[in-house]
């Protein structure tokens, strides 16, 4: 319109001056008509794509032969590049495809090629792409480049084929510890050999130079039931050419999304290593009864260029906005378009793929939100048909926005729409220990008592409640899970502040006994909430990263677990151990059902800075009725009771019998009473 108006008035314009303008108009409406013309085509190839429904894309051993297959509906042609190793700069051998049906590229290799490297590459308007492995590839070598042609099925730990899977009949016995395998082994008094590897995970009876327990042992003790694995798929930003440097990094940054990481192996060369060593993990974590999670970031690549989706499929695996541009709700370059059926599909075989291979008990979604709704329907339909007790939960966030319509996407408060998947409330982290952008803004645990509706609201799971005032609940207004088990309860995970670090800036005038009080209470919260429980590695022991915030790349000294903090802090891992045995115990804190959640617990009237609420405990749990409570101020609180009471917990392990009247609450302190069936 501004055009139309100028050229009316008969300006004189330049070309210079004309484009200016088109910018200018491009800046203020946000999209030229160009731009959207060309984006309209594209979405217009996208609907035309044909779409393979077979489930033998990548590569496969047959009997007489491998068998390589992609899809590059938009291909002149297709080749596959042989190399003896994983270095060499000249392939030994291309051999050409053969265009198969929907889009689909195959082609047969001699079984003499077991062993070998390979690329592949397609021809898009007559121009040669780059080098990459296949989307599908499931082994690789140094640094992902060049997949490897080996099959992980032969490539076994003994007794892989009667591997245990520990029991786990409902979902409100879960209890998640989340770690970075970096992390677990990396200090000098860890005890473990094989530092930084999957290795680390099979030694057993690991202890400090002074005898404390660390490892797998430590993870026993403690009671845990599954272990969430930060991404171990392989990624983009750790070189495996140079072990010998300390690199780092958390692992958000995808690259071979069907191939364990090959830095945490002790040879990233041979794609039958990281195989072998990965599964020697699952199997001594499940032999010492723990589970299996893994982080899986299917939201986004660590960049587009010279990665399989674009190379062989331009654009397709990525959302645009109307102009063309990539959109970017990861906030890390680039999302995808799960919508799509090809992506979809890659995302539910890739997903059954590691479930069925390694054995993996569980998946945490990062920023799920940017999933459609239908995609995660269909993820969580197809493994719980195969697996009915597979883990799944993710973020219910983006971090940017998203041209998938709000209504589609995986957000928390559509959680209701996606049986069988939880999400993570930031109701009760932000409540237990306040805002985590507001480094020091102070939460329930130390004082604040405006956050009281938030932290019930994740006490009871994130279900409709008669007790919560919903309108005082942060970040939603409103229930958002069918089911207590739809929720997952944290105070603090990898991303920002330890716990003890964001407690420490938050309340500077605490010293450490005090902040040692707000620890415990925090999570004695959390253990005792009717949602799915979530610890952050370490915090049983008031972990700390030198109050960095965002730790995702920095070095070792500040991500690394410090076990002898085990001896310092040894009252608050003491403290996390009884409340874990307390959880296991008494079926009263892990009801798993909305209508018992409503019907059985009933919050009491309390002073401002006092939680405190009732079970009518189920008939399966030894106790009769249970009182928690959890004083959040500096001063000490009351609770009024009728009857006598047994103190099962006052954070010093008390077994008292309480009088009849009222209970004394100590300053930061929690509370479990319970009456005998």
């Amino acid at each position: 319109m501004i055009l139309i108006y100028a050229i009316s008035m008969k300006k004189q314009y330049t070309f210079k001056s004309c484009m200016i303008l088109i910018t200018c108009i491009w800046l203020i409406y946000g999209v030229s008509p160009i731009f959207a013309q060309t984006s309209e085509k594209v979405n217009m190839k996208y609907n035309a794509y044909p779409v393979y429904t077979g489930d033998d894309l990548g590569v496969r051993f047959l009997n007489e032969y491998i068998g390589v297959k992609i899809w590059s509906p938009e291909a002149d042609s297709v080749r596959i590049n042989l190399y003896a190793d994983d270095q060499t700069e000249i392939a030994s051998e291309q051999i050409l495809f053969e265009k198969s049906e929907n889009g689909a590229w195959s082609v047969r290799l001699p079984n003499e090629h077991i062993g070998q490297y390979y690329t592949v590459q397609a021809q898009l308007e007559k121009t040669w792409g780059a080098e990459v492995p296949d989307p599908y590839a499931r082994a690789v070598g140094t640094n992902g480049k060049r997949g490897q042609l080996i099959d992980p099925s032969k490539i076994n730990p003994k007794g892989w084929d009667i591997d245990w899977i520990p029991e786990m009949p409902e979902l409100a016995n879960i209890l998640i510890y989340e770690l970075h395998i970096r992390d677990f082994s990396i200090h000098p008094e860890s005890g473990m050999k094989n530092k930084g590897k999957y290795l680390a995970f099979t030694e057993r009876g690991t202890t400090t130079p002074k005898g404390i327990t660390t490892g797998v042992e430590h993870l026993i003790e403690m009671g845990i039931t599954h272990v969430h694995l930060l991404p171990t798929f392989d990624f983009l930003s750790v070189d495996e050419s140079k072990p010998e440097q300390p690199q780092y990094n958390w692992g958000y940054d995808p690259q071979n999304y069907n191939v364990p990481e090959g830095s945490y192996s002790t040879n990233p060369a041979d794609g039958s290593v990281r195989i072998l060593e990965f599964k020697q993990m699952v199997k001594s974590l499940h032999d010492a009864g723990i589970r299996v999670i893994m982080d899986v970031v299917y939201n986004h690549t660590g960049r587009t260029e010279g990665l399989p989706f674009d190379e062989l499929v331009p654009e397709y695996y990525y959302r645009q906005w109307n102009f063309g541009k990539y959109s970017n709700a990861s906030g890390c370059g680039n999302e995808i378009a799960s919508e799509r059926p090809m992506v979809r599909k890659f995302m539910v075989e890739s997903l059954k793929y590691w479930m069925e291979e390694y054995h993996i008990d569980g998946f945490r979604f990062d920023l799920m939100a940017i999933h459609d709704q239908e995609t995660m329907r269909e993820v969580a339909s197809t493994l719980h048909r195969i697996r009915p007790d597979m883990l799944l939960y993710g973020e219910g966030w983006t971090a940017d926005q998203s041209p998938l319509p709000e209504n589609k996407r995986s957000l928390k408060k559509y959680t209701y729409k996606l049986p069988g998947i939880a999400a993570f409330s930031d109701e009760i982290r932000d409540g237990i220990k306040g805002h985590w952008s507001s480094h020091d803004s102070k939460g329930f645990v130390s004082g604040n008592t405006e956050l009281k509706e938030s932290v019930k609201f994740g006490i009871v799971g994130a279900i409709q409640h008669p007790d919560i005032d919903y309108k005082k609940v942060n970040n939603t207004d409103t229930a958002w899970a069918l089911e207590p088990t739809q929720c997952i309860a944290y105070v603090s995970c990898h991303d920002n502040h330890t716990l003890y670090d964001k407690l420490k800036i938050a309340n500077p005038e605490a010293d450490e006994n005090i902040l040692r009080k707000m620890h415990i209470l925090s999570n004695a919260i959390v253990l005792t909430s009717q949602a799915i429980p979530f610890l952050h590695a370490g915090v049983e022991f008031m972990r700390s990263k030198d109050g960095v915030e965002n730790s995702y790349k920095s070095p070792d000294h500040i991500n690394q677990i410090d076990w002898n903090l085990l001896a310092k802090n040894k009252e608050v891992h003491e403290a996390y151990k009884t409340l874990i045995a307390l959880r296991k115990a008494h079926p009263a804190f892990r009801m798993g059902s909305a209508d018992l959640v409503q019907s059985k617990l009933h919050f009491l009237e309390t002073a401002p800075g006092v939680i405190a609420y009732h079970i009518q405990a189920p008939e399966n749990d030894s106790w009769a009725e249970v009182v928690v409570a959890f004083n959040g101020e500096n001063l000490r609180q009351s609770l009024p009771l009728e009857g006598k009471w047994i103190m099962a917990w006052d954070g010093n392990g008390s077994s008292e019998l309480t009088s009849a009247g009222r209970i004394a609450i100590p300053a930061y302190s929690a509370l479990i009473l319970y009456r005998p069936r």
